[in-house]
């Protein structure tokens, strides 16, 4: 029986990657350039830097989470999502109470929004590689000895 290993191509790889940096970069701009006090600056980059942490570790426990045998207890659950929704309610305070043009706000808000999408995706796409590069070695590990068998593997 042959194994089917799935892997993303090239071409999305690079799409995930370029969407990435866009929204690095975009939201980088508009924080290096953003009307107002360094106080609400330095805020705003805390609380996109927390989002994104949030969003990485988010998205590692979800795929974990359907993974595992053994659950995760109760508290690092709420860490992990009380995390996630911190951080997107008090940067979402922080752009809602600034004082600055409409604008300004709208163009924070979709990069925010941005760069939390795209690092879903580059999570997701990261993994897939990972997962994939795993198997695949584990099949030709489990040619090269036979008697250790590949029946045990998950199926993705």
């Amino acid at each position: 029986m042959q194994t089917i290993i799935r892997r993303d191509t090239r071409a999305w790889r690079m799409q995930v990657w370029i969407s990435f940096g866009l929204a690095l970069l975009v939201c980088a701009g508009g924080l290096a350039w953003l009307p107002g006090q360094d106080l609400d600056r330095a805020f705003m980059v805390m609380g996109y830097v927390f989002c994104l942490s949030s969003t990485f570790a988010l998205a590692r426990f979800v795929r974990d989470s359907a993974e595992q045998t053994t659950p995760d207890t109760p508290q690092w659950k709420l860490v992990v999502w009380g995390g996630f929704f911190l951080a997107l309610a008090l940067t979402g305070w922080g752009l809602w109470r600034m004082d600055i043009n409409p604008t300004w706000k709208a163009y924070l808000v979709v990069s925010w929004l941005y760069l939390v999408s795209s690092a879903f995706t580059l999570a997701k796409t990261l993994r897939d590689q990972t997962e994939a590069d795993r198997l695949e070695t584990r099949l030709r590990d489990g040619e090269r000895h036979p008697a250790s068998g590949v029946a045990d593997f998950p199926h993705a």
